[in-house]
């Protein structure tokens, strides 16, 4: 799998960072945003609330942005449990000094698809570890451990400028590895994955809906719905129009 490029992590070299922060300090910034109401609703989406104080991601980003990137706070904030301060965890890391062994440490962790999400979309995808994880994690049996590798997979479809096509070819055949795996929170991700690839070049975009198809007539049942739900946004005019001003 290709490499992230320097260009790619050069911008967050550049952030701020700012007096240090303590889990404690970080925890009583999260606290002071939360809401009961929203805590409540989290379960709505699939969330457990156990451990959620119900802070809005709004509000994380933000505290994340006033603490500036602080890798050393990152490991006592996810040692917390506490759902927001994983969350956190996205906004105050470094990703060009995160290790392999960190993201794999977390990724073991991840028991709710916001908190995989969260990380896989605005920390992992930006690590030069990446690629290597989405082939890695492509073959984890845990339900979150398995989503991670697509949700990663989506990210790098977003925000990795500078690989080529090919690249995404070797995460399209992940993708049809994996279109059989009838867990919810695989499925989606590998439909999340499948679609942001068919997004990103007109290239991609004819070689995604060629594997949608041929996942929408498969004989499995998870395959069938990947292949339906990918075909339902990749076959809309208004991609075909984004990509064609490209």
């Amino acid at each position: 799998m290709p490499a992230t490029t320097k260009p790619a992590r050069a911008a967050y070299r550049k952030a701020a960072v700012l007096e240090p922060v303590g889990a404690d300090q970080a925890l009583a910034m999260l606290k002071q945003q939360a809401s009961a109401s929203h805590r409540d609703g989290l379960a709505r989406f699939g969330i457990p609330d156990e451990h959620a104080l119900g802070v809005p991601m709004a509000k994380i980003q933000a505290i994340g942005k006033r603490i500036g990137r602080q890798p050393a706070l990152a490991p006592a904030l996810w040692d917390t449990g506490v759902y927001e301060a994983r969350l956190l965890v996205a906004f105050v890391v470094d990703p060009a000094r995160l290790s392999a062994a960190q993201m794999d440490r977390w990724c073991r962790d991840f028991d709710n698809w916001a908190v995989c999400d969260t990380l896989c979309f605005h920390l992992f995808d930006r690590s030069p570890h990446a690629w290597r994880k989405v082939a890695q994690w492509s073959g984890r049996r845990g339900e979150f451990e398995k989503r991670a590798a697509f949700a990663l997979l989506a990210g790098l479809a977003v925000h990795d400028k500078a690989t080529a096509d090919d690249g995404f070819a070797e995460g399209l055949r992940l993708i049809e590895a994996a279109a059989a795996d009838p867990r919810n929170f695989v499925r989606k991700a590998v439909s999340w994955a499948l679609r942001a690839i068919g997004q990103r070049r007109a290239g991609l975009h004819a070689t995604a809906i060629a594997l949608a198809r041929r996942l929408a007539a498969s004989e499995d049942a998870a395959e069938r719905w990947i292949g339906k739900d990918a075909l339902r946004d990749l076959t809309r005019p208004q991609i075909a129009q984004r990509l064609a001003r490209r």
